[in-house]
């Protein structure tokens, strides 16, 4: 006869361990779903933050990278430009300002990046050629190329240069150095601004990356 029927003298003690059997199952089912629902809900919690991390690093290193690239052209083109003659200086275009804005356009241009069909200009400032462009389906921002040859700064002084070219102040006790100012603003679609909202917070981030690089003049 078959023991799990109750074959044996003490078949409600067979039934009994049956019953305890399909209990601890049981038990031990439910266990397994209450973890699956805990994982799932911890999944759900730390998504957001995981996709803020991983974007904010993609975005964060390729800003930066893009600045350092920036600068990098930006000290070429000024070191060009202060090797050229300043005789034609009072030119609307001078032979040292084109060759700084066209090794700033043709570095875009060679990069892929999307020169937003700039010009240079034609109408400076105290020597300061400002070109901007926004056109040729350019991100919002747009480029703008600003290239000083009368950049003065103190010799001693560590100044750091503005993004506008602008000269800073030299005192009368201080040594001025004349040199050519090359900044270089583009602008940077931002994805962090717009993922940290899944956190509830609404951040604005800045939507121009810009080198500069200040080289003393040679003629």
């Amino acid at each position: 006869m078959d023991d799990r029927v109750g074959a044996r003298a003490h078949g409600d003690l067979l039934i009994y361990r049956s019953l305890s059997n399909n209990r601890i199952a049981n038990r031990f089912m439910f266990a397994w779903r209450d973890q699956q629902a805990a994982q799932l809900v911890e999944f759900a919690v730390s998504l957001p933050l995981l996709v803020v991390f991983v974007v904010g690093i993609f975005d964060f290193s390729g800003a930066f990278t893009l600045k350092q690239k920036f600068t990098n052209v930006a000290r070429d083109a000024a070191r060009a430009a202060a090797a050229d003659p300043a005789s034609d200086l009072s030119a609307a275009r001078p032979v040292s300002v084109i060759d700084a804005f066209q090794i700033v356009d043709q570095y875009l241009i060679a990069n892929h990046f999307n020169d937003c069909g700039i010009r240079l200009t034609g109408s400076p400032t105290n020597l300061t050629w400002t070109s901007s462009a926004t056109g040729n389906g350019c991100p919002p921002g747009g480029l703008t190329i600003i290239i000083n040859r009368g950049y003065y700064f103190p010799l001693t002084a560590g100044v750091l240069p503005l993004t506008t070219c602008a000269s800073p102040t030299v005192t009368a006790v201080q040594t001025a150095i004349v040199g050519t100012c090359v900044s270089i603003r583009y602008a940077y679609p931002w994805r962090f601004g717009r993922v940290a909202s899944l956190l509830g917070r609404n951040t604005t981030m800045p939507n121009i990356i810009s080198g500069v690089a200040v080289v003393m003049n040679e003629n």
